[in-house]
């Protein structure tokens, strides 16, 4: 019976070897498989976003890298390229035109951003409101932001025409003579600040979307203990919608300091340099004068400025703004 009993289980476990040795072989045929469809579908993957890949890599990432070169060099796109080191932005120091694009620009980013938030929050408050037609007052607002730059700037150069502009009519009611707005260095950049509200309705939606993301059962406790609307609104409404705000801060400062539609299509810089933006100042330098050097460097300032202001921004938001989780940035 010992050598029957012997061979029994030397059968059973030479079966379950090679159980196992093809247990084995299936597990590795069905990852070599799972590796294939893996590789396949991320050629797939690759394939399909090639053309997205190539367009970076050609209308963005060449560029930056070849404005980078070029800031340190002479050159004027007829010939070639040569190296001057830190010259172009020492000449940038001297250049009181660079200087006076700088003030134009910061005037308007001081005066035009802290508006365009104000207005935006507001309509949007007047917006969340339960009131008939809700729906196509959002519409109509946010309707004009859609218009393209250059349209919208050709409808605002009627409006504030002298002699048959609509805006000079309604100041005409008010006794107020009729103002030369794009004419006049005093009233030619508060006449483009004022453009600029126009599109106020895309900021007016992302507000509303922070409106409508606030906790009810929290504005419901605050009216319960009874706070009115001024202090529900001071105390848990601006808190909650405060990263909507930091938001719409950052992306306006960024906006303000790229303008170029409204001077280039109007004003082209004038008059007496009032509209004079920095990135104007950039085409004219690049477009006109053909110093493509000289424009790259001051757009690499203007990408380091904007880096610095909006860490600024960021690092001062930590005692003001509020997040969900109960944690500071």
């Amino acid at each position: 019976m010992r050598p029957l009993s012997n061979f029994v289980i030397y059968y059973l476990l030479e079966r379950n070897r090679l159980n196992v040795k093809i247990q084995k072989r299936t597990e590795a045929k069905i990852m070599l498989k799972r590796s294939k469809g893996k590789n396949r579908d991320s050629k797939h993957f690759y394939f399909f976003i090639s053309p997205w890949i190539i367009g970076f890599i050609v209308f963005a990432l060449y560029p930056v890298g070849a404005s980078f070169y070029y800031s340190f060099t002479d050159y004027d796109i007829i010939n070639a390229p040569v190296y001057v080191g830190l010259e172009n932005f020492k000449e940038l120091y001297h250049d009181e035109q660079f200087w006076n694009s700088i003030v134009v620009t910061l005037k308007y980013t001081f005066i035009s951003v802290p508006i365009m938030l104000f207005l935006s929050l507001m309509f949007a408050i007047l917006i969340n409101q339960k009131v008939p037609f809700s729906g196509f007052f959002r519409t109509a607002m946010y309707f004009p932001s859609m218009i393209s730059g250059v349209s919208m700037s050709l409808l605002w150069f009627w409006v504030f025409n002298p002699q048959a502009g609509l805006f000079n009519y309604g100041l005409s009611f008010f006794g107020i003579d009729p103002i030369h707005w794009f004419l006049d260095d005093q009233y030619a950049l508060w006449a483009l600040i004022i453009m600029s509200f126009w599109g106020l309705g895309g900021g007016m939606l992302i507000f509303l979307a922070g409106l409508q993301g606030v906790p009810a059962h929290l504005l419901e406790a605050a009216r319960l203990d009874g706070a009115g609307r001024w202090r529900s609104f001071w105390n848990i409404t601006l808190p909650m919608i405060s990263p909507v705000f930091l938001f719409q801060l950052i992306i306006g400062v960024i906006e303000s300091f790229q303008v170029f539609t409204q001077a280039y299509t109007i004003t082209r810089g004038g008059p007496s340099y009032s509209t004079w933006f920095y990135v104007y100042n950039i085409y004219i330098n690049a477009f006109k004068n053909f110093r493509y050097g000289y424009a790259s460097a001051m757009a690499w300032i203007l990408l380091v400025a904007v880096m610095l202001i909006t860490y600024l921004i960021m690092r001062a938001s930590n005692r003001y703004v509020y997040y969900e989780g109960g944690s500071n940035r």
